[in-house]
């Protein structure tokens, strides 16, 4: 079988991600299990992980991997760092074509790049192979119920980025004491789940959807909402879930009513940009809007939730939305305003404990059809870019590439 050198890139955007896609001891597993590959460490001063720790394993580090075949990192990678005619494995936010990087999918095709991106590995039933989600919801709930606390003045949580490992946020949850409120949490996937994981934790209890608009607790509560809570088809029937995935635009949105009895939203939903929006800054000017947290999770930028003005940072994690201009503010700065949490890198927050799950992942899913034989197909639907052309699965992004 052909060798193979395979990279782990030093991550370049701004601000910096800690993550990788393997752990040193992953690396090492990697060059037992398949002995054809050779794994090589771009030298980095900001991973989590350091180089000694892969050195100590006997693995090459060195500083650059122009040398290698298969390039993989986690974010986005600068213009000016991608190497023509490799293979590369990162989460390229293009597919729903985001315009900040449409220069970005421009240069691939230009380098002859060989794109696969990690959003789109999926198995034969579309199901996504590997993910963040479970730390990004995990985490981006922490930080919903920090704000929380730091909005009202009610405790103080040491930051998510502060704790040794995802046990330490754990301990760190059980120090918190909340009144009687209610609490939206959108989303049933990865994200979810790890969001429920802290709420369980903090010992909020989880109702119902129709008991959490119509009755009084004497506790603090939260209630799950999928799609089929807060979605109706146009022309009636019943709400068919395949059918909404496919085709969101025959839907609309029925979410208000939870937005005139909840004081905290946890967004942890994928969104469509063809999907309806969960409410329109009209809805968040009524007397009657009473969130007053927007903890969103998944981060679209003026997507289904319109004071998601821009993402925020690790370092200043919230701001202010000011619902009678539409204008950003600085953070906890009037009660009339909603303070919004939209870290887009939440799992940079555990970066060692979510990189340990993403590589083990990858590792049991991806590198047999990457590195040896695709039979599936996985590999081959993600990816997006191949011999300096899109994919026909991805052709729908030429008018993107085109401007």
């Amino acid at each position: 079988m052909k060798s193979i050198r395979l990279a782990l890139i030093r991550e370049g955007k701004t601000p910096p991600d800690k993550r990788v896609p393997f752990t040193p001891f992953q690396a090492e597993e990697i060059e037992q299990r398949f002995p054809h590959v050779k794994v090589v460490i771009e030298e980095s001063p900001i991973r989590c992980f350091q180089d000694r720790e892969y050195r100590a394993l006997d693995l090459e580090v060195k500083a650059g991997v122009a040398d290698c075949d298969i390039l993989m990192g986690i974010k986005e990678v600068p213009i000016d760092r991608l190497i023509p005619g490799k293979t590369y494995l990162f989460f390229s936010h293009t597919i729903k074509k985001q315009p900040h990087n449409r220069k970005l999918l421009q240069a691939i095709v230009k380098k002859n790049i060989r794109l696969i991106d990690y959003e789109v590995l999926k198995d034969n039933l579309g199901n996504r192979l590997v993910a963040f989600g479970r730390f990004a919801g995990l985490v981006g709930a922490y930080n919903g119920l920090w704000a929380y606390g730091k909005r009202f003045k009610k405790f103080d949580l040491k930051r998510a980025y502060e704790c040794f490992d995802v046990n330490d946020l754990k301990l760190e949850l059980r120090k918190m004491k909340l009144p009687p409120i209610k609490i939206i949490l959108t989303g049933a996937g990865r994200v979810g789940k790890g969001a429920m994981e802290t709420l369980d934790t903090a010992g909020i209890r989880k109702v119902s959807p129709e008991d959490f608009l119509t009755k009084t607790f004497n506790e603090p509560v939260y209630v799950q909402l999928s799609s089929a809570d807060y979605h109706v088809r146009k022309e009636g029937g019943h709400f068919n879930r395949d059918e909404f995935h496919r085709e969101p635009e025959k839907y609309s949105s029925t979410f208000l009513p939870f937005t005139k009895v909840a004081d905290v939203l946890l967004a942890g939903a994928y969104w469509n940009p063809k999907a309806p929006v969960l409410f329109t800054r009209t809805d968040m000017q009524a007397a009657d809007f009473k969130i007053k947290v927007i903890a969103d999770i998944t981060c679209d930028i003026e997507g289904s939730i319109p004071s998601t003005l821009r993402a925020s940072t690790i370092d200043a994690p919230l701001y202010d939305y000011a619902p009678a201009t539409g204008r950003e503010m600085p953070p906890l700065s009037s009660d009339n305003h909603v303070t919004v949490m939209a870290v887009d890198n939440l799992p940079c927050e555990l970066p060692r404990n979510a990189s340990e799950e993403f590589g083990r992942d990858l590792l049991d899913k991806i590198l047999q059809p990457l590195l040896a034989e695709d039979v599936e197909g996985i590999i081959a639907r993600a990816t997006i870019t191949k011999n300096g052309a899109l994919t026909p699965t991805f052709q729908y992004l030429q008018d993107y590439i085109d401007g």
